[in-house]
C-alpha cells in the first residue's frame, strides 16, 4: 500500500554481502553492533512488558526489536489487523522512489535500492517483458556471487528465487551473466537501478479505486505527480505543477487542478476508494510524496487552535525533507524520510504512524558529496546513438499485426489521425508556457506583472481552445475506428466538418497571434533588464520538457495555422468534388487560408527574430545581434586557414556582416566570436587551385582577407551562394546603420586587405576545435548550430522555414539493434530532429536524434529486413530502422525527413558541369 521497499544496509553487520568492500558506506554504529543490539544496549531501563517485533529487512534477514508499553499507542491501529502481537512481522521498505536512483552516489544507498527491485521482481510488482527480467537478475547475480560460473550460478538459482518463472528464462539469465565479467558489486547496482527506473511500473503502488462511472481503475503516486492505470496501462498523469489541491471526503478522493489546466469548469477530478481508511492512506501518501519532491522551503508551522478543529490531524513531520534536500546531501539515507515499515503484501499499515517507530534515529548524515541537479538535462552528444534501451522496451509480437487490421484503411482516415497525434504534440507544446514555464517564473517571482498578462492572456485562450479542438478530434477518430452501426453508415468516417467548425471559432483568436510579434520582444527585452528572470529563464530551458529553445514554443500557434492548411489541401487533393466531406473541407481549408495570408509576414519576421534571439545566448562576444533590420541567412561548419593550417569554425551569415567563431571549453558550451567582417564591399571567389585544398574559397572584405574550405563542393555551393545575394542585397541597402558597422567586443584587430590572415590560435581554441560533445555541459546540445559543428554541415534560414512544414508526431515502431524485435515509440520530428517518447502523454522525450546530415531510405535486401512500411535513417555507421502503420504514414515519414534533411543549393549555376548532378563528393 504505497511503501518503498530497501534494506537499510548500514544497520546490518559489515560484510555479510559477497564482494562489497568493507570501507564503502557509512554507519553511526559501533563496529560489530547491530540495530537489537544499538537499541539494547541504550540508556532506558528494559521493561518486562515490553513487546517484540521483528524486522524484515530487504536482504530477508529479521531484525528484533523491543518496544515500551509507551509506545504502544502508537501501534494500536496498526496491529488491529493482526492475530496477536506475538506474531507481529513488519518490513523495511524504500518509501520514495527517486526518478533517477543514479543520482545515488552512496554505493549503499544503491544497494538498498536495489534490493527493493529485486523484492518487486519477486513479488511481481516491477512487471517487464523476458528480455528485461533476465537481464536484471543476471546483474543481481553478478552482485551477489561474482562473475560467471555456469555450474555456481545454476546451484544459486535453484535456491534463491528472483522471478515467480525463473526456470522459463534461465538460459537468457546465464546468456546475460556471462557477459558482465569483471563487473564490480557496486556497478551492476548501478546497472540494475538504470535499468527499473526506466520501466513503466518502477516504484509503482497500486490502490484500487473506481471513477465517475465505476470503471474499475488503480491510482497510483510517483514522483511526478498522481497516475492512474487501467490494469497496467497508464491512462493519465496528473503532474504536481497542474495540480492546485489534493483532499478527501469519506471514501472520495479529490484532485483539484489549476485553472489554467482545466478552466473555470471540470477543475475537480473524483476517485472513489473501496473505505475511507484506504482513501486517507492514499491522500497521505500523495501528501508526502508531494512534499518529498516539490517542497523547496521548509513551512513554519502554524500555532494550535484554541478550540476546536476540523479536518484531519495528519501532518508531514519529516522534518522538510524535499527532494531537493535529499539529493543536495546524496539522499543522505535519512532512515524515516527514505524509508519506511510496512506490512507483508496484503495487509493495510497507515506509514505516517509506524514511521513514527523511530523517534530518535541516529542516521541523520551529513552530506558527502556535491549532486549536479542538472545532470539529467543536460543534452547529450546528436552524433550518439539515442538512449534507448533494447532491453526495456515493449516488444510488438505478430499479433499485432491483426489487431492494427481492424483499424479503417482509407487515406483520408491515416490523415485524419495525423491531425490527432500532432493536435496531441502542438497542446504538449504549448503546455510548456502555459503550465510548465508558468510554474517556473511565479515559483521564483521573476517575472513583472505586466509581462505575466501579456503573454498569459494571450497565450492562455489558445490553449483552452485547443484542449476541447483535440477532445472533438478524439471521439471522432475513436467513432470512426468503431464498430457501431454508425461505422458501419460511415456517419462518422469523416473529419471535415469537426475541421470547419473548429476553424471558423479559431478565427476569433487572430487578435491574439496577431500579439505574439509584441510577447516575443517584451519577453527577450525584460530577459535582459532583469538578472533573476534570465536565470530562470535558462534553468527552464535545461530541464527535459523544454526540449526546444523557449522562445521557439511561442511561434507554435501560427506554425500550426501552417499546418493545418497543408493537412486540409491534402483531404482535399484526396476526396473526390463528389465526397460527403468534400464540401466541409474545401470550407475549411478557405477558413484557414485566410487567416494565413494575414499572419504570415509576421511568421516571417516572428521567425527571424527568434533565430537571432537564440543565436543571442548562444554566442559569446556580442550583444547587439537582434539590432532592427539584421536577418539571419545561414549557419554552418568551414574550416578557415591559419598559421596552423585549416581550423574548424563555426560561420554565421546576416544581412549586414558574417561572423566566425571556435566553440568554447568553459561548461556553457557556447560559441566564441573571433571575429566580423562586413558584407559592404565584400567580394567571394573560388580558389581551390591556388591553395591546394578541396571546396576552397576566399572571403575579401575591407577589414581582412580570409580563406575557408567547405566539407564538400555542395557545401560551398551554398555558401557562395548566400554570401554572393547577401552582398548584392546589402549593396542595394540605403540603411548603413553604424550600430552594423561598429566593431564587436573581442574581435580580433583588422589585418590586410590583399593578403591572407593568418589568424593567431591560443591553445585554448586549439582544444576546442577539437572538443567533444561527451564533455558535460550545462546548454542544450540538439540545437542546429551544434549539430552542425558536429556534423560538418550548414542550415539556412530557408531550411528553418521549410522544417516548419515538415513537422510529424505519431507511433512508430525502432527495430532493436541487436535483435529481431520492435519497440514501439511515440516520436515527434521538429527542428531537424526526432524526440522519442514511450506514449503521446509523457511530458518529455526520453532520447534525441539529430537527423541533419542523415539520409533516408528504404532498406536494401542485405539490411535482413522483412516488413512493410521500414525506413532506414543512415549517417556514416549509424544506422536506424523504423516502421510505420500503413503506407500512407510511411510515406509522410519519408517525405518530411527528407525535406528536412536534404538542403540543395537554390540553384546549381555555381557549379561545373560534371558538378550538377552530384548531392556530395
Amino acid at each position: 500500500m504505497g511503501e518503498i521497499e530497501g534494506t537499510y544496509r548500514v544497520l546490518q553487520t559489515p560484510g555479510s554481502r559477497l564482494g562489497v568492500q568493507k570501507n564503502s558506506g557509512v554507519s553511526t554504529l559501533e563496529p560489530g553492533q547491530n540495530l537489537s543490539t544499538a537499541m539494547a544496549s541504550s540508556p532506558a531501563k528494559t521493561h518486562e512488558r515490553d513487546l517484540q517485533v521483528k524486522i524484515k529487512m530487504l536482504d530477508n534477514t529479521v531484525e528484533v526489536l523491543d518496544i515500551e508499553l509507551c509506545l504502544l499507542g502508537i501501534l494500536v491501529t496498526c496491529l488491529t489487523f493482526l492475530i496477536g502481537p506475538k506474531t507481529t512481522m513488519l518490513r523495511l521498505a524504500v518509501k520514495f522512489f527517486p526518478p533517477d536512483p543514479g543520482q545515488l552516489q552512496e554505493e549503499y544507498t544503491r544497494y538498498l535500492f536495489a534490493l527493493q527491485i529485486k523484492r518487486d521482481l519477486a513479488e511481481e510488482r516491477l512487471t517487464c517483458s523476458d528480455n528485461t527480467a533476465a537481464l536484471l537478475v543476471s546483474h543481481l547475480l553478478q552482485s551477489e556471487i561474482g562473475d560467471f560460473d555456469e555450474s555456481e550460478d545454476r546451484e544459486h538459482l535453484k535456491v534463491n528465487r528472483y522471478l515467480p518463472n525463473q526456470e522459463r528464462i534461465q538460459g537468457k539469465i546465464l546468456e546475460f551473466h556471462r557477459k558482465h565479467v569483471g563487473q564490480t558489486p557496486a556497478e551492476s547496482d548501478f546497472q540494475v537501478l538504470e535499468i527499473a527506473r526506466k520501466l513503466e511500473m518502477y516504484g509503482i503502488r497500486f490502490h484500487l479505486a473506481s471513477d465517475r462511472e465505476g470503471t474499475k481503475i488503480n491510482l497510483a503516486v510517483s514522483h511526478m505527480g498522481v497516475l492512474v492505470f487501467q490494469g497496467n496501462t497508464k491512462i493519465n498523469t496528473f503532474n504536481w505543477s497542474k495540480v492546485r489541491k489534493l483532499s478527501f471526503k469519506r471514501k472520495r478522493f479529490l484532485i483539484k487542478l489549476h485553472p489554467e489546466v482545466c478552466g473555470p469548469y471540470q477543475d475537480t477530478l473524483e476517485f472513489l476508494l473501496g473505505s475511507r481508511d484506504e482513501c486517507k492512506n492514499f491522500w497521505k501518501i500523495c501528501v508526502e510524496y508531494h512534499t518529498f519532491f516539490r517542497l523547496f522551503d521548509q513551512p513554519k508551522p502554524k500555532a494550535k487552535a484554541v478550540f476546536f478543529t476540523r479536518g484531519s490531524s495528519f501532518r508531514y513531520r519529516y522534518g522538510g525533507t524535499s527532494y531537493i534536500q535529499d539529493m543536495q546531501s546524496i539522499f543522505s539515507l535519512r532512515f524515516h524520510s527514505i524509508f519506511c515499515f510496512s506490512s507483508p503484501p496484503g495487509l493495510p499499515v497507515d506509514h505516517s504512524q509506524l514511521s513514527s517507530l523511530v523517534l530518535k534515529s541516529p542516521l541523520g548524515l551529513n552530506p558527502a558529496f556535491p549532486v549536479n541537479l542538472n545532470a539529467a538535462a543536460q543534452g547529450s552528444s546528436p552524433l550518439l546513438s539515442p538512449v534507448l534501451s533494447d532491453a526495456g522496451g515493449a516488444r510488438i509480437e505478430e499479433d499485432d499485426e491483426a489487431k492494427r487490421k481492424r483499424y479503417p484503411t482509407d487515406k483520408a482516415y491515416f490523415i485524419a489521425k495525423e491531425i490527432l497525434a500532432t493536435e496531441r504534440t502542438y497542446l504538449k507544446d504549448l503546455e510548456v508556457i502555459t503550465v510548465w514555464f508558468r510554474s517556473a517564473v511565479i515559483k521564483e517571482s521573476a517575472m513583472p506583472e505586466g509581462l505575466m498578462t501579456l503573454l498569459f492572456s494571450n497565450i492562455d485562450p489558445i490553449y483552452e481552445f485547443h484542449r476541447g479542438f483535440l477532445k472533438e478530434i478524439e471521439q471522432r477518430l475513436s467513432l470512426w475506428e468503431g464498430k457501431t452501426n454508425a461505422h458501419v453508415k460511415g456517419d462518422y468516417q469523416r473529419i471535415g466538418d469537426v475541421m470547419l467548425r473548429n476553424m471558423r471559432t479559431l478565427k476569433e483568436f487572430t487578435s491574439y497571434l496577431q500579439k505574439h510579434d509584441e510577447v516575443l520582444t517584451e519577453l527577450e527585452k525584460a530577459t535582459k533588464r532583469l538578472k533573476k528572470l534570465e536565470m530562470v529563464y535558462k534553468e527552464f530551458e535545461l530541464q527535459k520538457v523544454c526540449y526546444l529553445p523557449l522562445n521557439t514554443f511561442l511561434l507554435k500557434p501560427i506554425q500550426r495555422l501552417m499546418h493545418y492548411k497543408l493537412i486540409l489541401g491534402r483531404l482535399c487533393k484526396h476526396y473526390t468534388a463528389e465526397h460527403r466531406d468534400f464540401a466541409d473541407c474545401r470550407n475549411a481549408l478557405k477558413e484557414v487560408t485566410e487567416m494565413t495570408s494575414q499572419l504570415q509576414h509576421s511568421l516571417i519576421r516572428l521567425e527571424n527574430f527568434q533565430k537571432l534571439t537564440e543565436l543571442q545566448h548562444d554566442l559569446i562576444g556580442i550583444d547587439n545581434l537582434t539590432a532592427p533590420g539584421r536577418e539571419f541567412i545561414r549557419e554552418g561548419c568551414l574550416y578557415k586557414l591559419t598559421k596552423k593550417g585549416l581550423q574548424q569554425r563555426m560561420f554565421f551569415l546576416f544581412s549586414d556582416m558574417l561572423l566566425y567563431t571556435s566553440k568554447g571549453v568553459t561548461g556553457t558550451n557556447q560559441f566564441k566570436i573571433h571575429g566580423h567582417l562586413p558584407l559592404h564591399g565584400m567580394l567571394v571567389e573560388e580558389s581551390e587551385n591556388e591553395w591546394a585544398v578541396p571546396h576552397c574559397f576566399t572571403i575579401y572584405s575591407a577589414q581582412k582577407t580570409i580563406v575557408v574550405a567547405a566539407s564538400t563542393r555542395l557545401e560551398m555551393g551554398k555558401w557562395m551562394e548566400d554570401l554572393n545575394m547577401a552582398i548584392e542585397m546589402a549593396k542595394k541597402s540605403t540603411e548603413k546603420s553604424d550600430i552594423f558597422l561598429k566593431p564587436l567586443p573581442n574581435s580580433p584587430p583588422p589585418g590586410s586587405s590583399d593578403e591572407v590572415s593568418l589568424e593567431q590560435e591560443s591553445e585554448d581554441d586549439i582544444h576546442s576545435s577539437r572538443s567533444s560533445l561527451d564533455r558535460q555541459s550545462h546548454h542544450r546540445a540538439n540545437t542546429t548550430m551544434h549539430v552542425c559543428w558536429y556534423r560538418n554541415t550548414s542550415v539556412s534560414m530557408t531550411d528553418h522555414s521549410v522544417a516548419v512544414e515538415n513537422q510529424l508526431s505519431g507511433y512508430l515502431l525502432r527495430k532493436f539493434k541487436n535483435s529481431n524485435g520492435w519497440q514501439k515509440l511515440w516520436v515527434v520530428f521538429t527542428n531537424f530532429c526526432l524526440f522519442f517518447y514511450k506514449t503521446h502523454q509523457d511530458d518529455y522525450p526520453l532520447a534525441s536524434l539529430p537527423l541533419l546530415g542523415y539520409v533516408v531510405s528504404s532498406p536494401v535486401e542485405a539490411d535482413g529486413i522483412q516488413k512493410d512500411y521500414v525506413f532506414k535513417l543512415q549517417f556514416k555507421s549509424h544506422v536506424y530502422f523504423f516502421r510505420a502503420e500503413s503506407k500512407y504514414t510511411f510515406e509522410r515519414w519519408m517525405e518530411v525527413i527528407k525535406r528536412a534533411t536534404s538542403s540543395p543549393a537554390r540553384s546549381s549555376l555555381l557549379l561545373p558541369k560534371d558538378e550538377k548532378d552530384r548531392h556530395t563528393d
